[in-house]
């Protein structure tokens, strides 16, 4: 049996402004159809497979499971981490949990946040390399490269093994010479950071070759706390575990390494210029999503996501438009938008780590404007949801009803409100808000006072453990 193991974690801040810290690109719905992990998760329609392990990081779950929901894969299956350990911890948690429940699957081990065009290749190739991983092997997958890139590691095969190959030897990232002399060979494949292997044949290799990662990893699991659909590892155990990758931990030291080649349109979706790369694109080479207008402009990227972005005479340029930030760039310097990033971090922005609307287990809040001392949203409560039991000390707030009905208690106090309707919550009072209805609610949030911080938020009871 295959158990896929998708790795949602990484912030893609070359993907800023529409990738940051609490919304990363694995999470984004890139071409405006579904989020890269939904068609991670989908792209295994075809494989005979158990339903998927999710590992993120904590301050992503709910977006996880939400987008987990909404495509019926949602079923206690999201492990967190404490903190990033790298990818060897992460997959030896699935592996761990896997054995646990007395199984000992294939581990199919994905990134979330990769594109492959050709499904059907796709499908083959994980068939394929079934075959070798059930034997004991260690399977990596190698992209068979169309061009002599930079920004990949490589592996180099050795010898044939029926349709697949023995790995020589992994290779770091190399210069623009040296790359063209790989591709040149056709010996080298791009590193994908895709594997397969028995949960059990895994562990034992890192229990080999990075002991100190294997004890700590099993420590972690040994108390596991379940939390609504999370899977939640003993925090301390976990944060004791050394930072390293599969790569570095397991597959380069390992003699059971196979690499089974894989030409199905593979992306990492790396850059907003790789983006421009594989997306479709009109008569002059411009890709452009929402509300774009373009006049002598040619092979550009543009993206619009709130209003009207009309381009004049620009070429070879990456234009993003959010609701908080815009982006121009060369299309030849996109690698450089991570300094940007770091601009923002080192000056307190808090536009480097989240967006203006921000997604929260109940729904989700847009800050529509602000100014001393005070501040105005919009909020979308879900049905049958509800905010926590909550007070502010320094901040009272206004709430109208655009549409839907509010459940809304203050100082133990209900009271209904529908359509056009408002309430007012004085600053200390203890207040909660619900959606009792079947259709979203959307209010109109008014804040006053004096500190208007999300970490002014005292919680008193929190269906979601944010208490």
């Amino acid at each position: 049996m295959i158990l896929p193991v998708i790795m949602a974690g990484g912030s893609g801040s070359r993907l800023w402004p529409l990738s940051r810290v609490l919304m990363p690109k694995q999470f984004l719905k890139l071409d405006g159809q579904q989020t890269m992990l939904q068609a991670t998760v989908n792209r295994l329609n075809d494989v005979d497979a158990l339903s998927p392990v999710v590992i993120c990081n904590e301050e992503h779950r709910f977006i996880a499971a939400e987008q987990l929901r909404q495509i019926g894969q949602l079923d206690h299956n999201i492990i967190l981490e404490p903190a990033g350990r790298n990818t060897a911890p992460a997959i030896a948690l699935a592996a761990f949990a896997a054995v646990k429940k007395g199984i000992d699957p294939l581990l199919l081990v994905l990134a979330a946040d990769h594109v492959i065009a050709n499904t059907a290749v796709f499908t083959k190739a994980v068939n394929d390399a079934a075959h070798f991983a059930t034997s004991g092997k260690l399977i990596t997958f190698g992209i068979v490269p169309n061009a002599a890139e930079t920004g990949y590691g490589y592996i180099k095969r050795g010898e044939s093994v029926s349709a697949v190959f023995k790995v020589d030897s992994f290779v770091e990232k190399p210069s623009l010479a040296v790359a063209e002399q790989y591709v040149a060979s056709g010996e080298y494949y791009w590193n994908s950071g895709m594997f397969m292997f028995k949960a059990s044949v895994y562990l034992n290799e890192l229990k080999q070759h990075r002991p100190d990662i294997y004890n700590a990893c099993e420590s972690a699991m040994k108390e596991v706390n379940p939390d609504l659909d999370f899977i939640r590892v003993n925090k301390e155990a976990f944060l004791a575990c050394p930072d390293d990758s599969i790569d570095y931990a397991v597959m380069e030291k390992t003699s059971s390494a196979l690499v089974v080649p894989l030409d199905a349109g593979w992306n990492d979706v790396g850059s907003w210029s790789s983006l421009w790369e594989i997306s479709e694109k009109d008569v002059n080479g411009n890709v452009h999503y929402g509300d774009v207008f373009n006049t002598n402009s040619h092979n550009n990227y543009i993206y619009a996501e709130t209003s009207l972005v009309a381009t004049v005479g620009l070429q070879n340029v990456v234009v993003v438009q959010t609701k908080d930030a815009v982006l121009v760039a060369s299309r030849d310097k996109v690698q450089d938008v991570k300094a940007i990033v770091q601009q923002l971090k080192a000056a307190e922005r808090t536009e480097f780590k989240i967006h203006r609307e921000v997604y929260r287990p109940w729904g989700k809040y847009d800050s529509i404007d602000s100014g001393q001392r005070y501040q105005v949203k919009r909020i979308t409560v879900k049905p049958n949801e509800k905010l926590s039991i909550q007070m502010h000390h320094h901040r009272a707030e206004h709430w109208i009803v655009v549409s839907g009905t509010a459940n809304v208690t203050v100082d133990g106090k209900d009271t209904l409100l529908s359509e056009n309707e408002s309430i007012y919550i004085p600053l200390g009072a203890i207040h909660a808000l619900e959606n009792p209805g079947k259709i979203p609610l959307e209010l109109i949030e008014v804040q006053s006072g004096s500190y208007l911080g999300e970490d002014d938020i005292v919680r008193f009871s929190d269906r979601y453990g944010r208490a």
